[in-house]
Protein backbone atom coordinates (compact mmCIF):
# COMPACT_ATOMS: atom_id res chain seq x y z
CA UNK A 1 0.00 0.00 0.00
CA UNK A 2 1.58 3.24 -1.15
CA UNK A 3 0.02 6.32 0.51
CA UNK A 4 0.68 9.57 -1.05
CA UNK A 5 0.64 13.35 0.83
CA UNK A 6 -1.19 14.77 -2.21
CA UNK A 7 -2.07 14.24 -6.08
CA UNK A 8 -3.49 16.42 -8.92
CA UNK A 9 -3.36 17.43 -12.15
CA UNK A 10 -1.29 20.67 -13.84
CA UNK A 11 -2.22 21.85 -17.30
CA UNK A 12 0.51 21.13 -20.07
CA UNK A 13 -0.19 22.61 -23.63
CA UNK A 14 0.54 20.84 -26.87
CA UNK A 15 -0.80 22.23 -29.01
CA UNK A 16 -0.17 19.21 -31.65
CA UNK A 17 -2.70 17.24 -29.57
CA UNK A 18 -5.29 18.97 -30.50
CA UNK A 19 -7.23 19.57 -27.24
CA UNK A 20 -6.19 20.17 -23.59
CA UNK A 21 -4.12 17.87 -21.72
CA UNK A 22 -2.79 17.70 -18.38
CA UNK A 23 -0.10 15.47 -16.48
CA UNK A 24 -1.28 13.43 -13.41
CA UNK A 25 1.36 13.81 -10.18
CA UNK A 26 1.72 12.39 -7.27
CA UNK A 27 3.88 13.60 -3.80
CA UNK A 28 5.19 11.83 -1.23
CA UNK A 29 6.42 13.89 1.54
CA UNK A 30 7.00 17.53 2.12
CA UNK A 31 7.83 19.63 -0.96
CA UNK A 32 8.82 22.44 1.31
CA UNK A 33 10.84 20.49 3.50
CA UNK A 34 13.81 21.80 2.36
CA UNK A 35 15.48 18.14 1.10
CA UNK A 36 16.34 18.07 -2.30
CA UNK A 37 13.34 16.12 -4.29
CA UNK A 38 13.28 13.32 -6.34
CA UNK A 39 11.25 13.30 -9.56
CA UNK A 40 10.72 9.67 -10.54
CA UNK A 41 10.33 8.94 -14.35
CA UNK A 42 8.57 5.49 -15.28
CA UNK A 43 9.29 3.43 -18.32
CA UNK A 44 7.51 2.33 -21.03
CA UNK A 45 6.86 5.12 -22.57
CA UNK A 46 3.47 4.37 -21.81
CA UNK A 47 4.20 2.17 -18.27
CA UNK A 48 2.40 4.32 -15.68
CA UNK A 49 3.98 5.52 -12.66
CA UNK A 50 2.42 2.53 -10.83
CA UNK A 51 5.34 -0.18 -10.74
CA UNK A 52 7.70 2.58 -9.45
CA UNK A 53 5.97 3.21 -6.45
CA UNK A 54 8.46 1.62 -4.15
CA UNK A 55 10.97 4.57 -5.00
CA UNK A 56 8.86 6.35 -1.90
CA UNK A 57 10.70 4.62 0.60
CA UNK A 58 12.84 7.11 0.04
CA UNK A 59 10.42 9.22 1.89
CA UNK A 60 9.56 6.96 4.98
CA UNK A 61 13.50 5.52 5.35
CA UNK A 62 15.28 8.99 4.25
CA UNK A 63 12.51 12.03 4.59
CA UNK A 64 13.13 12.96 0.94
CA UNK A 65 10.12 14.57 -1.08
CA UNK A 66 9.05 11.92 -3.84
CA UNK A 67 7.26 13.39 -7.27
CA UNK A 68 5.67 10.62 -9.72
CA UNK A 69 3.78 11.24 -12.25
CA UNK A 70 2.00 9.32 -15.26
CA UNK A 71 3.69 10.45 -18.53
CA UNK A 72 1.56 12.16 -21.46
CA UNK A 73 -0.73 9.66 -23.06
CA UNK A 74 -0.85 7.44 -19.95
CA UNK A 75 -2.55 6.62 -16.83
CA UNK A 76 -4.27 9.64 -14.99
CA UNK A 77 -2.52 11.89 -17.46
CA UNK A 78 -4.55 12.82 -20.61
CA UNK A 79 -4.58 9.82 -23.27
CA UNK A 80 -4.11 10.04 -26.82
CA UNK A 81 -5.19 6.96 -28.64
CA UNK A 82 -5.70 8.73 -31.90
CA UNK A 83 -2.35 9.50 -31.88
CA UNK A 84 -1.12 5.80 -32.08
CA UNK A 85 1.26 5.81 -35.36
CA UNK A 86 2.52 9.43 -35.40
CA UNK A 87 6.24 9.54 -34.77
CA UNK A 88 5.90 13.12 -35.39
CA UNK A 89 3.63 13.36 -32.31
CA UNK A 90 5.71 11.22 -29.92
CA UNK A 91 9.29 12.52 -29.57
CA UNK A 92 11.57 12.82 -26.90
CA UNK A 93 11.25 16.56 -26.84
CA UNK A 94 7.32 15.98 -26.07
CA UNK A 95 8.64 14.42 -22.65
CA UNK A 96 11.27 16.64 -21.92
CA UNK A 97 8.84 19.62 -22.07
CA UNK A 98 6.51 18.07 -19.95
CA UNK A 99 9.21 17.49 -17.19
CA UNK A 100 10.19 20.74 -17.21
CA UNK A 101 6.19 21.74 -17.14
CA UNK A 102 5.39 19.79 -14.17
CA UNK A 103 8.98 21.05 -12.46
CA UNK A 104 8.18 24.60 -12.83
CA UNK A 105 4.48 24.09 -12.31
CA UNK A 106 5.27 22.66 -8.56
CA UNK A 107 7.99 25.06 -7.63
CA UNK A 108 10.65 22.89 -7.70
CA UNK A 109 14.35 24.20 -8.62
CA UNK A 110 16.49 21.99 -7.06
CA UNK A 111 16.04 18.12 -7.67
CA UNK A 112 17.41 14.65 -8.63
CA UNK A 113 16.38 12.35 -11.00
CA UNK A 114 15.10 8.96 -10.79
CA UNK A 115 14.79 7.31 -14.26
CA UNK A 116 13.75 3.37 -14.59
CA UNK A 117 13.78 1.85 -18.32
CA UNK A 118 12.48 4.84 -20.93
CA UNK A 119 12.42 6.86 -17.95
CA UNK A 120 16.30 6.32 -17.75
CA UNK A 121 16.46 7.30 -21.44
CA UNK A 122 14.45 9.97 -20.81
CA UNK A 123 16.89 10.77 -17.35
CA UNK A 124 20.13 11.12 -19.88
CA UNK A 125 18.73 12.90 -22.42
CA UNK A 126 17.55 15.49 -19.03
CA UNK A 127 21.50 15.56 -17.72
CA UNK A 128 23.06 16.07 -21.02
CA UNK A 129 21.18 19.27 -21.42
CA UNK A 130 23.03 20.11 -17.95
CA UNK A 131 19.50 22.10 -16.30
CA UNK A 132 20.57 24.08 -13.52
CA UNK A 133 18.85 22.82 -11.03
CA UNK A 134 19.42 19.33 -11.30
CA UNK A 135 22.08 17.69 -8.58
CA UNK A 136 22.32 13.97 -8.96
CA UNK A 137 20.72 11.12 -11.21
CA UNK A 138 19.84 7.71 -10.95
CA UNK A 139 19.93 5.47 -14.09
CA UNK A 140 17.99 2.59 -13.52
CA UNK A 141 17.61 -0.71 -16.12
CA UNK A 142 17.94 1.41 -19.37
CA UNK A 143 20.37 2.09 -22.67
CA UNK A 144 22.70 4.38 -23.78
CA UNK A 145 21.48 2.68 -27.90
CA UNK A 146 18.53 1.01 -28.66
CA UNK A 147 20.68 -0.66 -31.33
CA UNK A 148 22.61 -2.08 -28.64
CA UNK A 149 19.13 -2.89 -26.44
CA UNK A 150 17.57 -4.65 -29.39
CA UNK A 151 21.12 -6.61 -30.42
CA UNK A 152 20.66 -7.28 -26.22
CA UNK A 153 17.59 -8.52 -25.74
CA UNK A 154 17.69 -10.88 -29.28
CA UNK A 155 20.40 -12.63 -28.11
CA UNK A 156 18.52 -13.27 -24.53
CA UNK A 157 15.50 -14.77 -26.85
CA UNK A 158 18.42 -17.44 -27.95
CA UNK A 159 18.43 -18.60 -24.30
CA UNK A 160 14.65 -19.11 -23.82
CA UNK A 161 12.78 -22.57 -24.79
CA UNK A 162 12.95 -23.38 -28.39
CA UNK A 163 9.00 -23.77 -29.04
CA UNK A 164 8.94 -19.71 -27.55
CA UNK A 165 11.57 -18.78 -30.16
CA UNK A 166 9.91 -20.84 -32.78
CA UNK A 167 6.47 -18.73 -31.98
CA UNK A 168 8.11 -15.95 -31.85
CA UNK A 169 9.88 -15.89 -35.32
CA UNK A 170 6.95 -17.51 -36.92
CA UNK A 171 4.44 -14.40 -35.80
CA UNK A 172 7.27 -11.53 -36.33
CA UNK A 173 7.50 -13.00 -40.03
CA UNK A 174 4.13 -13.34 -40.59
CA UNK A 175 3.24 -9.51 -38.83
CA UNK A 176 0.70 -11.15 -36.26
CA UNK A 177 2.19 -9.28 -33.27
CA UNK A 178 -1.46 -8.80 -32.13
CA UNK A 179 -1.17 -12.74 -32.29
CA UNK A 180 -2.41 -14.44 -28.48
CA UNK A 181 0.46 -16.84 -29.03
CA UNK A 182 2.87 -13.45 -29.46
CA UNK A 183 1.64 -12.08 -26.12
CA UNK A 184 1.98 -15.78 -25.01
CA UNK A 185 5.31 -15.66 -26.11
CA UNK A 186 6.17 -12.17 -24.69
CA UNK A 187 4.81 -13.20 -21.47
CA UNK A 188 7.57 -15.86 -21.05
CA UNK A 189 10.15 -13.62 -22.18
CA UNK A 190 9.25 -11.50 -19.09
CA UNK A 191 9.18 -14.02 -16.12
CA UNK A 192 12.52 -14.84 -17.34
CA UNK A 193 13.83 -11.06 -17.67
CA UNK A 194 11.87 -8.59 -16.70
CA UNK A 195 10.18 -9.94 -12.99
CA UNK A 196 11.03 -13.56 -12.69
CA UNK A 197 9.09 -14.49 -8.76
CA UNK A 198 5.43 -15.44 -9.09
CA UNK A 199 2.69 -14.23 -8.35
CA UNK A 200 3.69 -10.30 -10.01
CA UNK A 201 3.21 -7.50 -7.40
CA UNK A 202 -0.48 -5.97 -8.24
CA UNK A 203 1.36 -2.85 -9.29
CA UNK A 204 3.31 -4.26 -11.75
CA UNK A 205 0.46 -6.47 -13.06
CA UNK A 206 -1.90 -3.01 -12.97
CA UNK A 207 1.11 -1.98 -15.31
CA UNK A 208 1.72 -4.31 -17.63
CA UNK A 209 -2.79 -3.87 -17.73
CA UNK A 210 -3.08 -0.07 -18.10
CA UNK A 211 0.13 -0.19 -20.76
CA UNK A 212 -1.75 -2.88 -23.08
CA UNK A 213 -4.97 -0.49 -23.18
CA UNK A 214 -2.96 2.60 -23.85
CA UNK A 215 -0.04 1.44 -26.09
CA UNK A 216 0.23 4.23 -28.63
CA UNK A 217 3.16 5.69 -26.87
CA UNK A 218 4.71 2.34 -26.53
CA UNK A 219 3.58 1.08 -30.37
CA UNK A 220 5.21 4.00 -31.84
CA UNK A 221 8.06 4.99 -29.93
CA UNK A 222 9.24 0.98 -29.30
CA UNK A 223 7.63 -1.58 -30.98
CA UNK A 224 5.40 -4.76 -30.70
CA UNK A 225 7.64 -5.98 -27.71
CA UNK A 226 10.69 -5.50 -25.84
CA UNK A 227 12.89 -7.54 -28.22
CA UNK A 228 11.14 -6.31 -31.70
CA UNK A 229 12.19 -2.40 -32.08
CA UNK A 230 10.37 -0.60 -34.97
CA UNK A 231 9.65 2.67 -33.52
CA UNK A 232 11.10 5.91 -33.83
CA UNK A 233 13.37 5.24 -31.18
CA UNK A 234 14.76 2.55 -33.65
CA UNK A 235 18.12 4.31 -33.95
CA UNK A 236 17.67 6.79 -30.64
CA UNK A 237 21.76 6.59 -29.59
CA UNK A 238 22.82 9.61 -26.83
CA UNK A 239 26.27 7.80 -26.28
CA UNK A 240 28.32 10.59 -28.11
CA UNK A 241 26.85 13.34 -25.90
CA UNK A 242 27.14 11.29 -22.23
CA UNK A 243 29.88 13.30 -21.31
CA UNK A 244 28.13 16.23 -21.19
CA UNK A 245 26.41 14.52 -17.77
CA UNK A 246 27.92 16.40 -15.01
CA UNK A 247 26.34 15.72 -11.87
CA UNK A 248 27.09 12.66 -9.53
CA UNK A 249 25.51 9.43 -11.60
CA UNK A 250 24.49 6.02 -10.28
CA UNK A 251 23.37 3.54 -12.65
CA UNK A 252 21.70 0.33 -11.77
CA UNK A 253 20.61 -2.54 -13.28
CA UNK A 254 19.93 -6.38 -12.35
CA UNK A 255 21.62 -9.69 -12.56
CA UNK A 256 18.84 -11.09 -14.73
CA UNK A 257 17.82 -7.69 -16.42
CA UNK A 258 16.64 -7.51 -19.84
CA UNK A 259 18.76 -4.33 -19.42
CA UNK A 260 22.18 -5.93 -19.71
CA UNK A 261 25.65 -4.90 -18.81
CA UNK A 262 26.55 -4.48 -22.92
CA UNK A 263 23.39 -1.31 -22.91
CA UNK A 264 24.58 0.67 -19.86
CA UNK A 265 28.48 0.24 -19.70
CA UNK A 266 29.00 3.08 -22.37
CA UNK A 267 27.61 5.26 -19.29
CA UNK A 268 29.88 3.65 -17.03
CA UNK A 269 32.79 4.59 -19.61
CA UNK A 270 31.46 8.21 -20.68
CA UNK A 271 29.39 9.89 -17.32
CA UNK A 272 32.57 11.80 -15.24
CA UNK A 273 31.67 11.25 -11.93
CA UNK A 274 29.62 7.66 -11.40
CA UNK A 275 28.86 4.64 -10.05
CA UNK A 276 27.05 1.24 -11.25
CA UNK A 277 25.53 -1.26 -8.99
CA UNK A 278 23.81 -4.30 -9.54
CA UNK A 279 20.86 -5.79 -8.12
CA UNK A 280 22.29 -9.59 -8.03
CA UNK A 281 18.83 -11.18 -7.36
CA UNK A 282 16.65 -9.20 -9.79
CA UNK A 283 15.78 -8.76 -13.39
CA UNK A 284 14.09 -5.68 -14.43
CA UNK A 285 11.91 -4.71 -11.50
CA UNK A 286 14.77 -4.47 -8.85
CA UNK A 287 12.63 -1.86 -6.47
CA UNK A 288 10.28 -4.96 -6.08
CA UNK A 289 12.26 -7.88 -5.97
CA UNK A 290 15.08 -6.41 -3.86
CA UNK A 291 12.95 -3.87 -2.05
CA UNK A 292 14.96 -2.93 0.72
CA UNK A 293 18.11 -3.05 -0.92
CA UNK A 294 17.06 -0.91 -3.34
CA UNK A 295 16.40 1.79 -1.28
CA UNK A 296 19.37 1.17 0.68
CA UNK A 297 21.16 1.92 -2.36
CA UNK A 298 19.60 4.85 -4.01
CA UNK A 299 18.76 6.29 -0.47
CA UNK A 300 22.81 5.96 0.01
CA UNK A 301 23.85 7.96 -2.89
CA UNK A 302 21.24 10.56 -2.19
CA UNK A 303 21.88 11.38 1.00
CA UNK A 304 25.99 10.75 0.98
Amino acid sequence: MFTHTSDGHIPYSVPAAGKPCQTYYRIFGDLSSGVTPVIALHGGPGATHTYILPVSDLTSLHGIPVVFYDQIGCGGSTRLPEKNGDADFWTVQLFLDEFHNLRKHLGIDKYDVFGHSWGSMLGMEIGIRQPEGLRRLILSSGPVSMVLWEKATRKLLTTMPQDIQDMINKHEAAGTFDSPEYAQANEVFNNHFVYRTQPWPEEIILTFKELAEEPAAYLTMQGPSEFTITGSLKTWDVTPHLHKIKVPTLLTNGGYDEAQDSVMAPAFREIPTIKWYTFSKSAHMAMFEEREKFAEVIGGFLTQ
